[in-house]
């Protein structure tokens, strides 16, 4: 309500402003009038129909984020299952002695759904982080220094957890210990 006032006094003062300099000139020309207020109406026009434009693409790029992003949270969810899969394949490596029929179907069978859970993250704009060469602290988390003779300083020496990141943003940093 306030902003209709608001425009509605703004057109008078406009119109004012219009008699004024046309009765200043002396003999008002009507036509001269009605073409100043019609240059007016069509700035006001094409002001409020840029508004409405920009305001359409803002409106359709928050659409298409939220769309891109809906599944942000159940995919950090599902980084931990990737997790226990990864602990699953490492401690069965180690065991690796147990030549057992059952055993190596087993490691067979983890490593499928594995590789099945991996295309599927991608499959979804997921991606692991890169963890060789320089730390970056936009996708890198230290959680550690450690010396190191093979790595400089500000490298990374070891990888606690690997990072993920869906699209452009940044699911879950890479947990990393660098080199002093």
């Amino acid at each position: 309500m306030a902003q209709e006032e608001k425009e509605t006094l703004e057109d008078q003062t406009a119109e004012e402003t219009i008699e004024s300099e046309a009765t200043e000139e002396g003999s008002a020309d009507p036509l001269d009038v009605a073409q100043a207020e019609a240059a007016e109406w069509k700035d006001k026009y094409l002001r409020a129909h840029a508004d409405f434009e920009n305001s359409k693409k803002r409106l359709e790029k928050d659409k298409n984020n939220a769309v891109s992003y809906a599944n942000e949270s159940f995919a950090k969810d599902i980084l931990s299952v990737m997790d226990s899969f990864e602990n699953a394949l490492a401690a069965m490596k180690s065991n690796e002695e147990s030549d057992s029929d059952a055993y190596t179907q087993m490691v067979e069978g983890v490593n499928l759904t594995y590789d099945q859970l991996k295309k599927i993250l991608a499959k979804n704009n997921i991606q692991e982080i890169e963890c060789e060469g320089e730390f970056d602290p936009e996708v890198h988390q230290a959680i550690m220094q450690a010396e190191s003779d093979e790595h400089e300083s500000g490298q990374i020496v070891q990888v606690m957890q690997k990072g993920y990141t869906i699209k452009d943003r940044v699911l879950r940093p890479a947990m990393v210990s660098t080199a002093k």
